[in-house]
């Protein structure tokens, strides 16, 4: 349930895996006290680095402990008409019979493109009831492009497919099908196949580290980064885009690296992906930024700020923040982890005043990812168990469902 404790989903998993607290302490490598704090809620959350140790020792994927975003809660109840489209255009049933092809004189390529652009900006302004209205029309298209082109329109044809099954993977797992992401994901590979574009499937790749991460696959998402980076970075000389998906790539793998438990290790890798993030400005841009991976040096600075807070440098991490200028394209949904991350360090700084007035900078720019964050529902429950509730905390709570 989206209002559930932290330590309610801990409890009831670990009886379930019938492990006693020590015992899970003793499996996940958690000290027992963080185990008791949390099922006693005298801690109402915890870093990511522990939550993948203790869903290890459980034997469960990570969203298993970080339960639903406030604004998609798991019911129980059969998918929306909406979702079960956007599934039925990602896995078409078996043998249906072909897609008409009528309209085949009126598709456009570079229209389709831009559809699919938008329809990224939407995800990342996390407009993601539009992005599943739209979403099956644009699959239909490309796959009516794929269908009907030839030669060079054909490997467009399974480029732009490719595009649009990456972003319904990524909408799937956002919306916490997991699974269904990974089956939209593999198909988004074999598209990027067939469009004869590595760059693409390098991309993709990425998106499957993400969801191995979602799943606690720490070790496989690291390995899938880094194996699809060193497969663009003989090419990272050659253009923006490159760099970018390269960047991308490297920042994926520093997660994962830093999750395991490696933060040192990370930070070298996040240092080294800033350093050529530098080579941007130099460089020309050939295609619409949407549609390649989000890679800049403030991107980089956003993770590294993730990172310090993550690992309980809090300091670190508002210092690293005072030093980010955004850039014009860097997308909602960074600027809300952002402002999430600094929030976090506020708080365990004991600066609640802070704290709240960064996160009511958060729900001005952007409501809709406010209510898709597990991470604001446990900033604001910790700030309301405090002894100090600043002006604004209140009114922050009643719109996460903390308080009546």
């Amino acid at each position: 349930m989206a209002n559930d404790h932290l330590g309610d989903r801990l409890r009831r998993l670990r009886r379930l895996a019938n492990l006693t607290q020590e015992g899970l302490a003793e499996k996940s490598g958690v000290s027992v006290d963080v185990v008791r704090k949390l099922e006693q809620q005298r801690k109402h959350s915890a870093r990511l680095p522990t939550l993948h140790a203790l869903a290890k020792g459980l034997g469960v994927e990570l969203t298993a402990l970080l339960g639903d975003p406030p604004a998609v809660p798991s019911t129980g109840d059969a998918d929306p008409p909406g979702l079960v489209a956007v599934r039925r255009a990602i896995m078409p049933p078996l043998f249906a019979p072909p897609a008409e092809v009528d309209g085949a004189d009126r598709l456009s390529l570079p229209l389709l493109r831009a559809e699919i652009a938008d329809a990224w900006t939407l995800y990342h302004a996390a407009d993601f009831g539009r992005v599943m209205e739209s979403l099956p029309t644009i699959l239909a298209d490309a796959r009516l492009a794929v269908a009907v082109g030839r030669g060079q329109d054909r490997l467009a044809g399974h480029h732009a497919l490719g595009k649009a099954l990456q972003l319904g993977g990524h909408l799937a797992i956002r919306l916490g099908k997991t699974d269904l992401g990974l089956a939209s994901l593999e198909r988004a590979m074999s598209a990027s196949d067939s469009a004869e574009d590595p760059l693409l499937a390098a991309m993709v790749c990425n998106s499957v580290a993400w969801a191995y991460q979602r799943q606690n696959r720490l070790g496989d998402a690291q390995a899938l980064a880094l194996h699809a980076a060193d497969g663009v970075e003989r090419d990272r000389s050659s253009g923006a885009e490159e760099l970018r998906v390269w960047g991308g790539l490297v920042m994926s793998a520093a997660t994962s690296t830093a999750r395991s438990g490696d933060y040192d290790g990370a930070a070298d890798m996040m240092v080294a992906a800033e350093q050529a993030a530098g080579r941007l400005s130099k460089l020309p841009a050939r295609v619409d930024g949407r549609m390649v991976s989000v890679f800049s040096r403030s991107s980089v600075r956003i993770e590294r700020v993730r990172l310090a807070v993550q690992y309980a440098r809090p300091a670190e991490a508002l210092g690293l923040a005072k030093g980010i200028r955004l850039r014009d394209d860097t997308p909602v949904s960074w600027r809300t982890w952002l402002l999430l991350d600094v929030a976090r360090a506020y708080t365990d700084l004991g600066d609640a005043a802070g704290a709240v007035s960064t996160l009511e900078r958060l729900q001005r720019v952007a409501p809709g990812w406010m209510r898709h964050h597990t991470l604001a529902v446990a900033i604001v429950s910790d700030l309301w168990a405090g002894s100090a509730r600043p002006a604004g905390l209140r009114r922050l709570a009643r719109f996460l469902g903390v308080a009546d």
